[in-house]
């Protein structure tokens, strides 16, 4: 019972409500039983002491405009009750209310100064504009202020939804989102303007192993690009931290020690949708020293996020 996940999603009652109005899918499974409880039983099965809890794609597109800001903060502040119900299982990545700028700004402070959050939670794109986009860049600039760490997960932009007919968005669009705002991040500026936050990437960054190198090559190619990411592309990806969920089996592992060093790597299984169990077997399986697959488990963890160690 030693591993932190950092990949864990909760499902409070303001988010399960806006998926069953708006008829999703995740409505008609896991969500409407979910409980902490559930959760802590997942996370003994797979030796898990401790959970940092995020809100899963779509988020708060399920939810009535008018209903947005209220119902981050609600569920916001569910997260942090586990917490405090529940000590020592559970941190949280708290989720803003993107795309209101303002209100995030305000939910930002909410959750870092009076919740006392591990860090905050974002989707990989708001209406077709992922994180590098300008209008973003007070939220950026305000994380960039308080060394945040942040945790991005996966989610279908507007542009991309539905686009195979019988096949799911998430089995596509969600690994290509992760990378198209990592592509971003960092080349509009944003990983250069705002060096001290600490990025968290879900499923070891999607497709990034499979196009790191064309990311380089557009900055060796294009001047006005390169500009942008003054650390250089490859430098600026070693630095960003990935998560293992549903990308700890061989193929998955080698591609991610490819691109990073197993320092940069962070033990995440997308419980509830999938077993704490079955995503650490991968790992266990694959040959790691002892040492490495501690840090995998948990000591990266705790040096990332300072809250957790205490």
């Amino acid at each position: 019972m030693h591993r932190i996940d950092v990949h864990h999603h909760l499902f409070p009652p303001a988010f399960v409500n806006g998926l069953v109005d708006s008829g999703h899918y995740l409505s008609r499974g896991i969500a409407k039983s979910w409980t902490p409880r559930a959760s802590i039983e997942n996370m003994d099965e797979g030796g898990v002491a401790r959970a940092i809890t995020s809100i899963t794609a779509p988020g708060f597109d399920v939810v009535a405009p008018a209903r947005r800001v209220t119902a981050t903060r609600e569920c916001n502040e569910y997260g942090a009750k586990m917490a405090t119900e529940f000590p020592g299982r559970f941190g949280l990545f708290a989720a803003l209310p993107l795309p209101d700028v303002d209100a995030s700004l305000r939910e930002i402070a909410y959750a870092l100064d009076v919740l006392e959050a591990d860090g905050i939670g974002l989707l990989t794109s708001y209406r077709d504009k992922w994180l590098g986009d300008a209008v973003f860049a007070p939220v950026m600039d305000e994380l960039e202020r308080r060394k945040a760490v942040v945790y991005v997960h996966p989610t279908t932009p507007e542009c991309c939804r539905n686009l195979m007919e019988g096949i799911p968005d998430w089995v596509i669009e969600f690994p290509v989102d992760t990378t198209r705002t990592i592509a971003s991040l960092l080349f509009s500026g944003t990983v250069a303007r705002c060096p001290n936050i600490r990025f968290v990437f879900a499923h070891i960054g999607g497709i990034l192993p499979l196009v790191a190198d064309h990311l380089v090559r557009a900055a060796e190619v294009d001047p006005t690009l390169r500009k942008k990411i003054s650390q250089g592309v490859k430098e600026a990806i070693s630095s960003f931290h990935y998560d293992t969920a549903l990308r700890a089996h061989p193929t998955g592992l080698k591609a991610a020690l490819e691109l990073v060093d197993v320092s940069r790597l962070l033990f995440g299984t997308d419980a509830p949708l999938r077993k704490s169990r079955d995503q650490l077997q991968g790992l266990l399986d694959h040959g790691f020293s002892a040492q490495d697959l501690r840090r995998i488990e948990c000591d990266n963890a705790l040096a990332l996020l300072s809250r957790t160690a205490r």
